[in-house]
């Protein structure tokens, strides 16, 4: 069964299609620079930090002192990696298998 968003509409499908469209990093800044605040990219970037942290089991105090995030941000992500749609989920384990690729990779 697809997952149907709660929040799904025209402009955020447009936004969507525009993201799967970014080809490499390069561009992902780009685009994300000029569509986002500085503190905006920077929040977005502290919750994924936390995301894998909370996988990896740490504390929230080590979590506040490695991040800088409160304990309300630190909650709010743990209660989306239990009770969200998923997408942490989806994306830790993408980044876990794509690490793990890159690290049986031979260094010539």
């Amino acid at each position: 069964m697809a997952y149907v968003s709660r929040i799904k509409d025209d402009i955020l499908d447009g936004l969507f299609e525009a993201i799967l469209l970014l080809n490499n990093e390069e561009e992902c800044y780009r685009f994300f620079e000029d569509i986002c605040t500085i503190a905006e990219l920077k929040s977005l970037a502290q919750r994924l930090a936390v995301a894998k942290m909370l996988d990896a089991e740490q504390t929230y105090t080590a979590i506040a002192e490695e991040t800088g995030a409160s304990t309300a941000t630190i909650s709010r992500v743990k209660r989306s990696l239990h009770y969200g749609a998923d997408g942490y989920r989806l994306m830790l384990d993408k980044l876990r298998t794509k690490n793990k690729g890159a690290g049986n990779k031979k260094k010539d």
